[in-house]
């Protein structure tokens, strides 16, 4: 491939107090009605009051819809758009984590469509996103899912997990602000910033990596690298919160680009079968995944390596490699997230199934500098139930 797509967001606040500017470009629309989508915890500690007050000062009219879950299910996003269409409203504002962000984007665009969202659905929807939607403002309060960068909604089926995507889906608008993660519990900010890791790791070693996502990609693991102990240890370490935040949105950057393979591939069937939180799903399948592909781009596992630890640079790109899954690994288990199957209770006998729908994510696999096939995913599931890494010449 001789030249690479690149797309951003188009306009992107990032840093400490980048929250400040959302008055200003909210004017720029003049919206009558606007509807925030937010978590209803972050609507009970008072974040989404912070975030609607200037507004409110100024005379919007401010919805602030909350009903909205976890890894949200397909219900749940027909409800959303349902009642987006019904309100008339002329400006989307998501504010929280990736379930928000996403279902956020699913309000905008899908609200001047017809039909059911599962119409629209990547692997069995026969609708396509035609039309721009409302303008669209996104704000991560987490420092994790990159949803603010992406053009892609997740949403979870009975088995697996199953996405809305389209340019049209990308923010008008994005707010990074640090300051906004401050009150995020510990355990969200470890899986959150596995799945951020995750994001920039699989985007390096994707085969449509460009010298671009290349960039943000190592610069995000370096950030990340750094920091997610400190922040899952310490909320209040400022610094760490900055790093963890620009991290996660230079990966998200990295991903939408480049794009991410096994890992997600592998996890969606986690998070649909079992509703595990989907940076938890990562942070399992994160070391098995890598180091059954890790022949394929041993190079590359060093450079992650070098970013994540500067004091292995001098060993060879075998070592390194090795030694870069072993980091996966404490890193995991030093943020306090299990990193087996059998650590969050998933019995062998889901193996066969976990396989069927995982192979069913060619959207994802396809990416993977390492062909994923049938026989090769029920491995690596195998060894993260058992918590060994293999390698295909091993097993073959």
């Amino acid at each position: 491939m001789c030249f690479a797509k690149l797309v951003f967001a188009p306009l992107s606040y990032t840093g400490w107090g980048a929250l400040k500017q959302l008055l200003t470009e909210v004017e720029k629309y003049s919206p009558k009605k606007i509807l925030v989508v937010t978590d209803p915890i972050l609507e009970k500690i008072g974040l989404v009051e912070k975030v609607a007050k200037p507004l409110k000062e100024e005379g919007y009219d401010i919805t602030v819809y909350t009903e909205i879950e976890p890894e949200p299910p397909l219900e749940i996003g027909e409800k959303l758009v349902s009642f987006t269409r019904e309100g008339q409203f002329e400006m989307v504002i998501g504010v929280g984590g990736g379930s928000a962000m996403d279902l956020a984007k699913l309000a905008a665009v899908l609200t001047v469509h017809e039909g059911p969202v599962a119409h629209y659905l990547n692997l069995t929807g026969t609708k396509k996103v035609k039309k721009k939607g409302l303008p669209m403002i996104l704000i991560p309060t987490t420092s994790g899912t990159g949803s603010e960068v992406t053009n892609i909604s997740v949403l979870s089926l009975e088995n697996t997990k199953d996405v809305v995507t389209h340019d049209y889906l990308l923010a008008d608008i994005t707010i990074v602000d640090p300051e906004l993660t401050v009150s995020v519990p510990s355990k969200v900010t470890a899986a959150t910033g596995i799945d951020a890791l995750t994001h920039a790791v699989e985007a390096y070693v994707s085969v449509n990596a460009s010298p671009t996502s290349d960039a943000l990609a190592i610069q995000a693991i370096r950030l990340i690298g750094r920091s997610l102990r400190k922040a899952v240890e310490n909320g209040n370490d400022k610094q760490a919160r900055i790093d963890m935040s620009h991290g996660s949105y230079l990966a998200g950057l990295a991903f939408f680009n480049a794009g991410v393979a096994g890992v997600h591939a592998l996890a969606y069937p986690l998070g649909g079968k079992f509703h595990i939180p989907h940076g938890e799903s990562n942070a399992i399948l994160l070391p098995y995944v890598m180091g059954y592909i890790r022949k394929s781009c041993t190079k590359r596992m060093k450079d992650v390596l070098d970013a994540l630890d500067e004091s292995y640079h001098s060993l060879s790109e075998e070592e390194a490699s090795y030694k870069c899954i072993d980091e996966f690994k404490k890193l995991i288990v030093d943020v306090g997230i299990p990193n087996t199957l059998k650590g969050f209770n998933i019995p062998e006998s889901a193996i066969d199934s976990l396989t069927e729908e995982g192979e069913g994510q060619k959207r994802l696999l396809v990416r993977s500098p390492l062909p994923l096939e049938r026989d090769d995913i029920y491995r690596i599931y195998q060894a993260a139930f058992e918590g060994v890494i293999v390698e295909p010449c091993l097993i073959k």
